[in-house]
């Protein structure tokens, strides 16, 4: 079964592809990168008609190559991927968040929310459901260490920041590169640590099972 991997960083494809070998290993995965989709976001500083169009042309892609199912990886284009899965209706299309929100709010009631890119803190609480406290964090130069190579020192500034999340009942990881920190934050906090790639798999796996 071919699933469409749609992403918006260079450090996305890896998690969710480890995260379908442990969890799925039947499906086949195909990967979409557009690396200036975050670029231009971070520039512009909002969503625009023309990046939605930019994502419902790589969804028509994807679906043209016989996709059965389409998860996108990159937290801050939310109306975007609504968009697209208002076109294509008759298929599973996740945004990178849903499934791992739904279990964050089977966890607990207060949530912390660890991220690596910033535009992330102001698209993402609003799809928590209402009731549930999101606690933002940002870890400040992650992101850029991880641009470098640098992946220890972009696992330790995500474990150093995800300390201020103490008092939460469990910490949600933004991005599908974090995941790779996740052992680092839970070791930091103590606390139950959920991944996007780990639960959007899971998710997609039951939807197109049924």
């Amino acid at each position: 079964m071919r699933l469409a991997l749609i992403h918006a960083l260079r450090h996305s494809p890896p998690p969710i592809e480890a995260a379908l070998a442990r969890l799925w290993p039947e499906a086949r995965p195909m990967n979409l990168l557009d690396d200036s989709l975050s670029a231009d976001l971070a520039r512009d500083g909002a969503l625009t008609p023309d990046m939605t169009e930019r994502f419902q042309a790589l969804a028509d892609y994807a679906v043209g190559t016989g996709a059965r199912g389409i998860l996108f990886t990159c937290s801050a284009f939310g109306p975007c991927i609504e968009a697209v899965a208002a076109r294509h209706a008759t298929l599973p299309v996740l945004k990178p968040n849903e499934a791992m929100i739904e279990e964050a709010a089977a966890t607990g009631r207060r949530i912390g929310l660890l991220a690596t890119f910033a535009p992330t803190l102001d698209s993402m609480p609003p799809e928590f459901p209402p009731g549930l406290e999101v606690v933002p964090c940002l870890a400040e130069g992650a992101l850029a260490a991880l641009d470098a190579g640098d992946t220890a020192a972009h696992d330790r500034l995500a474990a150093e920041a995800a300390r201020s999340l103490a008092g939460c009942d469990a910490i949600a990881l933004a991005q599908f590169s974090l995941a790779r920190a996740a052992t680092a934050v839970a070791a930091a906090t103590g606390l139950p640590v959920l991944t996007t790639p780990d639960s959007a798999v899971r998710k997609l796996r039951r939807l197109l099972a049924a």
